[in-house]
């Protein structure tokens, strides 16, 4: 491994990579993060494997979260290296994590540490949270709740710093279509399969009034279909699961009582609580970046974003297509850069 970077944030991700982080597996990487907050003089909040510290919190004051997730995904096949191995080679960091979110948690952590130096008009929470990655219920969901009242996230992922102004949200729906049995050789009974078939044709032709500037239209998809249990029954129920990618125009209820009002059937979200996100372009954070040159965008990749019920903007290091990818890596200026980009947005900031 070359040892030859220099700045802290590059040589604490390196540590990162070379811990296991999996969703729900995230213990190392905390305390990882939590002894280098400590080795800061900072006094550092746990929960679980959520990490975060703040500047003394003012109540007359907004306050700014800046969030980002240490859990990885596990490693697919087609690694040349070890993922746990971090290899620094012709500028890049190579490691499972490097990418997605690593660089982001370690320029935003070192953000925390230079403005809680300055006097700023807003308190600040730095918060390195887990199981983002399976959208688990021990990740920020179990932290925001214990906070204090939020005014802005900057939510960290690989968005090669252009501002992500609004996220697509994302249900799955279980659909039970009703028929009757009968025996297949008689004219008996009602095929839940034929009824079914009906229903997927409605939801072909599906049209959401409402058309997101950023993200489109609301996107439902079926991808898993059963029914049936032997040759000669005609089969009385068929189940579908449905994907259902929602937009910044609906909450996830929302659409989910559009599709019950023009689908016949049992419609089950296995959850509805990851909403679709999004900011005004007019918000004070957007017209900073825009006037940095930065482009705002929608992006179709959920995060935990999803789970924030305030005004939040995606920003971070890195490209989204690295992610989840064999030999996934950051290039060690796409961080320096990062964190001197985040300062320049931050620093002063009236929100």
């Amino acid at each position: 491994m070359n040892n030859s970077t220099s700045h802290p944030a590059t040589e604490l991700l390196k540590s990162l990579i070379s811990i296991s982080s999996f969703s729900g597996e995230e213990k190392g990487t905390a305390d990882l993060i939590q002894e280098y907050l400590e080795s800061k003089g900072l006094q550092v909040n746990r929960l679980g494997n959520n990490c975060w510290v703040s500047t003394e919190i003012k109540s007359n004051r907004p306050t700014i979260l800046l969030n980002s997730h240490h859990d990885t995904v596990k490693p697919g096949i087609g690694w040349n290296t070890n993922p746990f191995d971090p290899l620094v080679e012709n500028g890049k960091i190579i490691g499972l994590g490097a990418n997605d979110a690593g660089a982001s948690v370690v320029s935003l952590l070192h953000v925390f540490l230079t403005l809680r130096e300055k006097e700023q008009s807003y308190n600040l929470i730095f918060l390195a949270s887990a199981e983002e990655e399976n959208s688990g219920k021990n990740g920020v969901a179990s932290v925001l709740p214990i906070m204090p009242k939020i005014d802005l996230a900057i939510v960290g992922e690989p968005t090669e710093m252009h501002p992500a102004v609004a996220e697509k949200g994302l249900m799955v729906v279980d659909f039970l279509v009703k028929g009757e049995s009968g025996h297949a050789a008689r004219e008996e009974g009602v095929n839940a399969i034929y009824l079914a078939m009906k229903e997927l044709e409605k939801i072909a032709d599906l049209s959401f009034d409402k058309v997101s500037e950023w993200l489109g239209k609301v996107k439902v998809t079926p991808t898993i279909i059963e029914a049936g249990k032997q040759h000669n029954v005609i089969p009385d129920l068929c189940k579908l699961v449905l994907d259902v990618r929602t937009t910044d125009q609906y909450t996830n209820e929302e659409v989910l009582e559009i599709l019950r009002s023009k689908l016949k059937g049992e419609l089950t979200p296995r959850s509805t609580r990851l909403n679709p996100s999004g900011i005004d372009v007019s918000h004070p954070v957007v017209k900073r970046l825009i006037e940095m040159g930065r482009v705002p965008y929608g992006s179709p990749t959920l995060s935990d974003q999803s789970l924030m019920n305030f005004p939040s903007v995606k920003l971070g290091p890195g490209y989204s297509g690295r992610s989840h990818t064999a030999n996934e890596f950051i290039f060690e200026r796409e961080i320096t850069e990062g964190i001197e980009m985040y300062l320049s947005l931050l620093d002063q900031l009236s929100i």
